[in-house]
């Protein structure tokens, strides 16, 4: 799997980025009943900042932000949120080669966001300085930034949207 596919599964809730149990066992090609169960069997290696559960409203603002497309895509139960380091955890848990090397990925694409989001704040500081300086907005600049942005965003949304059409 591509670290970038995995990129688009990593979501911000509470603040934080999370991997949503239904992705990980997808990644994992496990159920997401198996996962659950394994984390259950061991959830003193989960303390609530490596894992927690979304709330109702949780998961009636991700319906409405189209991230997940339904309720029903929850298939009836909370799902598990995981921090990175709950990711890591995981692979104490989930004993498999293909859990292994997942996680591996998984790892990669969180330290990729965190350095494509330090990079982001950094050109934001120095717009913010080279405005100063020259006592004018860079309205420009900023637009380009808000497109490649809002683009990112764009192909998020669309990656993640039910295929419609012929399966394999």
């Amino acid at each position: 799997m591509d670290i970038y596919q995995i990129k688009n599964s990593i979501l911000e809730i509470r603040g934080i980025k999370v991997i949503l149990d239904f992705e990980l066992a997808k990644l994992y090609e496990v159920e997401t009943r198996v996962l659950k169960q394994a984390v259950r069997r061991n959830i003193d290696r989960f303390p609530s900042d490596f894992m927690f559960q979304l709330t109702e409203i949780e998961m009636h603002h991700l319906v409405s932000q189209n991230v997940i497309p339904t309720l029903n895509h929850f298939g009836g139960a909370k799902p598990f949120a995981f921090t990175e380091q709950g990711v890591a955890m995981l692979s104490s848990v989930l004993k498999s080669k293909k859990a292994i090397h997942m996680n591996i990925s998984i790892m990669r694409a969180f330290v990729m966001m965190r350095q494509w989001a330090l990079t982001h704040q950094e050109l934001s500081a120095r717009l913010d300085a080279l405005e100063q300086q020259y006592g004018q907005k860079f309205s420009d600049i900023e637009q380009v930034l808000n497109f490649l942005i809002q683009k990112d965003q764009k192909k998020t949304q669309q990656q993640q949207r039910d295929r419609i059409g012929f399966k394999k």
